[in-house]
């Protein structure tokens, strides 16, 4: 340490600054890429990790109250085969039907054109009354409508 210590008093009082200076950045450096840095990426990390789980627990709960609801609800028989209850529903709501196709226990249901939170809603309402979506594609149509196909199912009591 002596040694080192009559090797910095043999400098020239601006080399002397000049090394102060560098060893007061470098340990700035170290601490900013060691401790600051690390630190604050953590912290970002964490933060970003508490919103998806936020996001994911509000998603959850809304799958799970819907779900409850409809256990609450258990709907009543449709009444009616499941094309006619289907027909029914599309013309009380308002949507013309391109095709209403019936196979087995499923029934195949084109609608060429139709706002898209007005439908999703119906098959939300068609949901809840029994009817359940086995498969839709929806697209768009270009001009603010949408066509849909769907394959609505009866749900089992």
């Amino acid at each position: 340490m002596t040694a080192l210590r009559s090797w910095f008093d043999s400098r020239a009082p601006r080399e002397r600054w000049l090394i102060l200076v560098m060893i007061a950045l470098f340990a700035l450096t170290i601490v900013w890429a060691g401790v600051i840095r690390p630190v604050r990426d953590g912290l970002a990390s964490a933060h970003e990790r508490y919103n998806d789980a936020v996001i994911r627990r509000g998603e959850t709960q809304a799958r799970a109250n819907a779900v409850h609801a409809i256990l609450r609800g258990h709907p009543q028989p449709l009444g009616a085969p499941l094309p006619d209850a289907v027909r029914e529903r599309a013309d009380a709501a308002g949507f013309t039907l391109g095709t209403v196709d019936p196979g087995g226990d499923n029934v195949r249901v084109v609608i060429p054109s139709a706002k898209a939170a007005p439908l999703l809603g119906w098959l939300a309402g068609m949901e809840g009354d029994g009817v359940l979506v086995d498969a839709a594609t929806i697209t768009g149509n270009g001009d603010g409508t949408v066509a849909a196909q769907l394959t609505l199912k009866a749900r089992r009591p």
